[in-house]
């Protein structure tokens, strides 16, 4: 009787020590989840919540501050999300703060994250909205993995096929066994250096020479700035045109006489064409030449005469010294 006394005790106590257990272990977890802390609502809205549930923990900053309460599809495009969070945050979380949906780790449970921002704003009071931002898709983030994979995976293909041509390429490989390419590669980069010093010396002279221009030294320079000088150089070319203007009216007159004369040569006319076909005009023209030749032939021997007679040669002996002085 004893000993079944002393086992229903035994057995109370077990019961009573696991009831106590379950009763803190459930008190923990109530705790975790806000099940019997004082709690404010917050709402958000979102056009995906891609599988979040009510359970799911809220975190602000990175921290838990609260757990998904409710679910609710207001239409098609709109999902609301209510939150229980901690009235120990409820003078930090404003009512600018962003929520968004994210991930617990790569592939863990889906958590609701409170970003809060810089600018001023009032608290957040229960059941206040909050603006939303955009969550990220697993699902295209995959298929954008999947087809840069896929991407990368030609790109390699293609890059294999150029390098096992470039194995297979002789011509390749003998540019690049020649021992002296390295050194026609060095001479040509020393003779562009030295064509590059040469074209900047050039650029410096051009500029000088532009620079001068500019300034007006030298005939181009005077040409281009000198005004005076410009009007000069073009009343100079004016006249020339002038001249020229003159020198063709000049030739068209010569063209004009030439032509007249041919004309009275072909006509039989004039004296250039008694001079060039009248035979007894010309007969007596070198009779008349040849009587002048011998007047003056007369007229030298004369003179010779004249100056040898003892009346003039006085005179002629003190012309000559005169002319000799």
């Amino acid at each position: 009787m004893i000993n079944r006394t002393l086992n229903n005790i035994k057995l109370g106590v077990f019961v009573l020590s696991g009831l106590l257990f379950l009763i803190l272990l459930l008190y923990m977890i109530g705790k975790n989840k806000n099940l019997f802390g004082s709690n404010y609502t917050i709402k958000a809205r979102f056009e995906n919540i891609q599988g979040l549930k009510p359970g799911n923990n809220v975190r602000f900053a990175g921290i838990d501050v609260g757990t998904v309460d409710k679910i609710n599809i207001i239409n098609d495009t709109v999902i609301e999300v209510e939150m229980l969070i901690n009235n120990k945050i409820k003078n930090i979380i404003k009512k600018n703060a962003l929520v968004s949906i994210g991930t617990d780790g790569l592939v863990g449970n889906k958590v609701v994250n409170i970003i809060s921002l810089k600018e001023e704003a009032a608290l957040a009071e229960n059941n206040e909205v909050l603006p939303t931002k955009k969550p990220i898709d697993t699902d295209e983030m995959i298929r954008t993995l999947y087809k840069t994979n896929n991407d990368i995976n030609t790109i390699a293909e293609k890059l294999k096929l150029t390098i096992s041509k470039i194995n297979d390429s002789k011509a390749l490989w003998s540019v690049l066994d020649d021992k002296d390419l390295a050194e026609n590669i060095s001479k040509s980069a020393l003779n562009i250096q030295v064509a590059t010093n040469d074209l900047k010396y050039l650029s410096k002279d051009t500029r000088s020479i532009i620079n001068k221009i500019k300034n007006g030294d030298g005939p181009i320079g005077m040409i281009i700035n000198d005004t005076t000088f410009s009007n000069s150089l073009t009343r100079a070319v004016t006249s020339i045109t002038n001249i020229g203007t003159e020198a063709e009216s000049l030739s068209d007159k010569i063209k004009a006489v030439v032509t007249k004369i041919e004309n009275d040569i072909d006509n039989g006319k004039g004296t250039v064409n008694a001079l060039l076909k009248d035979t007894l005009m010309v007969s007596k023209l070198n009779n008349s030449l040849d009587n002048i030749e011998k007047g003056t032939n007369n007229f030298n021997l004369n003179m010779e005469a004249i100056k040898n007679s003892f009346l003039f040669r006085g005179y002629f002996k003190k012309l000559k010294k005169a002319k000799e002085q």
